[in-house]
């Protein structure tokens, strides 16, 4: 099977920083919520809709919202009625009484006695003194939008009333031997629920160590996902409730408790964790129950359904700048295209696209990722169980390849981004890489040694096993039930801004698991050094490595087509623009660099790590040029040029300082714009022509919102490209290298009449990045001193 993670943004606003930066907004709650409703009648006509809470990031007051959509393989509702179900971005009507009305009503419905069901009620004494805390001059019931959560959440309760109950809560444990839900009551020593203070939702604010504290029996029995024999699931979860609750197993209290309450005018009814699917399908059910026979509607939140595979479940959640869609997984191709196809159309209608544009013009995806998610049926199926050799191939044959890394990357690539290769932090990691890949390769069991064998080689620098190249998370880690589902999670993928360059990436990463399950891929790794940075970070040579990627997939019978490929490399290394004179031509176009992630400061947010992305790079491509005669400078300094092994036609790289960011490696280096080139002939010891590249507007201007369609990005790209003014602007490093007696007099004619002479300093490149230019380098280092 095949899913994955697209992330969409906003069609109408590309400058709104919950569109950019922010990982919440407004906006971004509402457009999710509309795609949801849309994928749920498109994907999952019986599912049931559930609105709760996400990933929680340091220095963010309150975790990320998540929005999902579960529902049964079987074919059977999870949730009939969808005129039950609220809408959480619409405010309601509903009072506080509703919430007892509704408790109740799912007790009656679970055959369990009305006085369990208890109100739960703000802690009076904890607002009380927080309110005495408050400057003389200010009201407790009145607060601004810059105000802190707690402060503005104080003057909600003091407007509403602390006597008010928030809501209602009912104490239930699942029976082990009748197999159902069962109430009990709370005895609390202060006589009542007070609830802890905060903001969240109710459910997680119980005061469950005043009910009594944890112990072992609470620890969910998680049914093991790697076992894949689970029993059909009953048509009607409410099958067994037609007959009284039996009661509590005697001084024995659950901590588990179902919790409804009110906010803005809505119903919320928040589910308890639960071990196993069947219980959680129960408790749905009685909530649906209850609500229809009310006539109300509610919103379902608090924990989601166990991981099952007689499930499928469909979320929506925000990451920085983008809404993430974790698409459910096809079993085969025809179903994949199908659900791509259909998710992109919904999130168009709900005004999301795929696409947006830097200031200067660059074409982008959403800059969020495109991860690939593969698995099996169910967790024991998973060919990467099944066949542990293949994960050993997919990662060997990456680290080969590195251009299948940055073909499909975003920006920020390198050692400290989301998904670095397993070659990209420490240099003895490749020695112990190929240890691990043997073992995977003979026979490994059980299922969990997969996990610890790679566990602790695909991570990034710091250990985080999630942002890696080829993340294992969730494949067969015995630590947890969602951790062994039996997936494999390729992060190496950025969102493209077409529907069928995302299908184009599923289809390479399908062909290279069906050549390697069929040819299992033995090689070992290929230390590439710092050749990773230098040779693979211009487009010309990713696009070789991938020809022979494509070659290799027709040497084993697929016909995967090189030239499908072609818009990402068109996509990825956009071409800036070109320039011909007397039969020599230049092509400049943009290329990768790594972004070095700074050292920790403090900010008026607390202590940050900034990303210097002031370096860019430039892959430079001459025709025509003959060895020993010409060469290529760039603000006077030779670029390095290889031959491409095609006639007369050579190629290198081109780094510099682009902006100047506060935080940045080297604050004494001014940006270096704009590139100037000239084309050289040092036999006539004369420029024959070149052109002139701008980082920013070369008129000084300063943009202030972003292109809003690729006519006005194609425009401001046009124009930072010229192909006039190469003679001036040369800098002074020629003077350095006649003052140390070396180096090629050259003769520079302007647009004007007027001539200059300058000198050309002989080549020394970089032993480290032999085939890149970095401008940053003092004048001294360019030039060789033994001469």
């Amino acid at each position: 099977t095949m899913g994955g993670e697209p992330t969409f943004v906003s069609i109408d606003d590309m400058d709104g920083d919950e569109w950019n930066t922010m990982a919440d907004g407004e906006m971004k709650r509402t457009r999710a919520i509309d795609l949801t409703w849309r994928l749920r009648e498109c994907f999952a006509p019986g599912g049931v809709i559930w609105f709760g809470e996400g990933k929680w990031y340091p220095g963010e007051p309150v975790p990320r919202w998540a929005y999902g959509i579960f529902w049964r393989k079987d074919g059977y509702p999870m949730w009939r009625a969808m005129s039950t179900l609220a809408d959480p971005s619409k405010p309601g009507s509903y009072g506080y009484e509703e919430p007892g009305i509704l408790a109740r009503g799912i007790a009656e419905v679970l055959g369990i006695p009305h006085d369990c069901v208890i109100p739960a009620l703000e802690d009076v004494e904890y607002y009380r003194w927080r309110a005495s805390t408050l400057p003389h001059f200010e009201t407790e019931t009145e607060a601004d939008e810059d105000d802190s959560l707690e402060r503005r959440t104080l003057a909600a309760l003091s407007r509403r009333g602390l006597e008010v109950p928030s809501g209602y809560v009912l104490p239930i444990f699942h029976h082990p031997e009748s197999r159902r839900w069962t109430g009990v009551r709370w005895e609390l020593k202060r006589g009542g629920l007070y609830l802890i203070p905060g903001s969240s939702a109710m459910g997680f604010r119980l005061p469950l160590d005043s009910v009594r504290k944890a112990t072992k029996e609470d620890i969910l029995e998680e049914r093991m996902p790697l076992d894949d024999a689970f029993p059909e699931l009953e048509p009607d979860p409410l099958k067994n409730y037609d007959v009284p609750a039996p009661p509590g197993d005697g001084d024995w209290v659950p901590r588990t408790a179902v919790s409804v309450e009110m906010r803005e005018g809505r119903l919320h009814v928040f589910i308890p964790p639960t071990g196993m699917l069947e219980p959680y399908l129960e408790l749905l059910a009685a909530v649906e129950f209850a609500a229809t026979r009310a006539n109300l509607k509610v919103v379902i939140e608090g924990y989601e359904p166990p991981h099952d595979p007689r499930i499928e479940r469909l979320k929506v959640t925000p990451d920085p700048g983008v809404i993430e869609v974790n698409i459910h997984p096809s079993s085969n191709w025809e179903e994949l295209v199908s659900r791509t196809t259909t998710l992109y159309e919904q999130a168009r209608l709900a005004r999301l696209g795929t696409e947006k544009f830097m200031l200067d013009g660059r074409h982008s995806g959403t800059g969020g990722g495109n991860h690939v998610v593969i698995g099996g049926r169910t967790p024991a199926d998973s060919p990467f169980l099944r066949r542990p050799d293949l994960l050993a191939s997919l990662v060997a044959y990456w680290q080969n390849h590195p251009g299948l890394s940055y073909l499909f990357s975003g920006l920020f690539i390198g050692p400290t981004s989301q998904a670095p290769r397993v070659d990209e932090s420490r240099d003895d990691r490749l020695f112990e890489l190929d240890i691990a890949l043997a073992a995977l390769r003979g026979k490994v069991d059980p299922p969990w040694m997969v996990d610890r064998i790679m566990r602790h080689l695909l991570t990034d620098l710091t250990g985080n096993t999630h942002r890696a190249e080829f993340c294992i998370d969730k494949l067969a880690s015995p630590d947890s039930a969602s951790g062994q589902l039996g997936l494999l999670e390729l992060r190496a993928f950025e969102m493209p801004p077409h529907l069928r360059m995302s299908l184009v990436q599923s289809l390479l990463v399908r062909s290279l698991i069906l050549l390697f399950w069929e040819r299992p891929y033995r090689h070992s790794s290929v230390r590439w050094g710092t050749g990773l940075h230098d040779r693979f970070m211009l487009p010309h040579f990713v696009w070789e490595d991938i020809e022979m990627v494509c070659e290799d997939l027709r040497a084993g019978g697929i016909a995967f087509q090189t030239e499908w490929l072609r818009p990402f490399l068109e996509f990825r290394f956009p071409k800036f623009g070109a320039v011909h004179h007397h039969g020599i031509g230049l092509e400049l176009r943009s290329a990768l660099e790594p972004w070095h992630v700074l050292g920790e400061e403090s900010t008026s947010q607390g202590t940050a790590r900034f990303v210097d992305s002031s370096l860019e790079r430039l892959q430079v491509l001459v025709e025509g040029l003959i060895e020993g005669r010409h060469v290529v400078l760039c603000n006077g300094h030779r670029v390095p040029l290889e031959p491409t092994g095609r006639n007369r036609e050579w190629v290198g790289g081109v780094r510099f300082k682009a902006w100047d960011p506060p935080s940045a490696l080297h604050p004494m280096i001014a940006a270096q714009s704009p590139l100037v080139f000239d084309i050289v002939d040092t036999f006539n010891r004369r420029s024959l022509g070149g052109c002139v590249y701008h980082v920013s507007h070369p008129g000084g201007r300063s943009y202030e919102t972003f292109p809003v369609n690729a006519r006005e990005a194609e425009s401001r790209r046009v124009a930072r490209f010229w192909n006039e003014g190469h003679t001036a602007g040369v800098i002074e490093t020629g003077a350095v290298a006649a003052a140390k007696g070396s180096g090629t007099a050259v003769r520079f004619e302007s647009s004007s009449g007027g001539a200059e002479v300058r000198v050309v300093p002989p080549e020394k490149p970089s032993h480290e990045f032999p085939k890149t230019l970095d401008l940053r380098r003092p004048s001294y280092l360019q030039v060789d001193e033994m001469e």
